[in-house]
């Protein structure tokens, strides 16, 4: 089986979500479908095939999150160092378009959040943007359209 990276913080959050979907949101919906049952007729009883699909849902995920929490790789990017840039580096970039400094740190997808500065190792910026160094400019093209932008500062912390 195949590890992938991940960050203590984004392996933390599976964790929380699977536990709070086994220990909070699996059996809530299992008393809202014996609930349901109560209610008689099963072919007609809309709150029942709710709580099922939702049942579904919850089950998919949690074995979803299974998978995932199984394969991580805890890395914690304090140990990592280089002038490249790699997974769990935390990046100034200058955006060329807007003339604005940000700041980014590349995780992995299930981690990913661009309000919290976390973004994708699968995003068209983070792909343009591994094994460069400070100082290069990138061009990406995104579903936004074509930017450009100058590596500021690389950081492992």
């Amino acid at each position: 089986m195949e590890k992938f990276p991940t960050t203590q913080q984004g392996y933390d959050r599976l964790k929380a979500e699977l536990d709070h979907l086994k220990k909070e949101e699996r059996p809530a919906v299992i008393e809202q479908i014996a609930e349901a049952r109560e209610h008689g007729d099963l072919k007609e009883n809309a709150e029942y095939h709710a709580a099922r699909d939702k049942q579904s849902f919850i089950e998919g995920r949690i074995q979803e999150l299974e998978a995932v929490t199984s394969r991580a790789e805890v890395i914690n990017p304090a140990e990592l160092s280089g002038d490249r840039i790699k997974f769990g580096a935390t990046l100034g970039l200058y955006d060329n378009d807007t003339e604005e400094e940000k700041t980014y740190q590349i995780v992995r997808e299930y981690e990913a959040d661009l309000e919290k500065g976390l973004l994708s190792l699968k995003s068209p910026i983070a792909r343009a943007l591994i094994g460069k160094m400070e100082g290069d400019l990138v061009e990406v093209v995104t579903p936004g359209g074509k930017k450009s932008y100058e590596v500021l500062s690389i950081n492992y912390c």
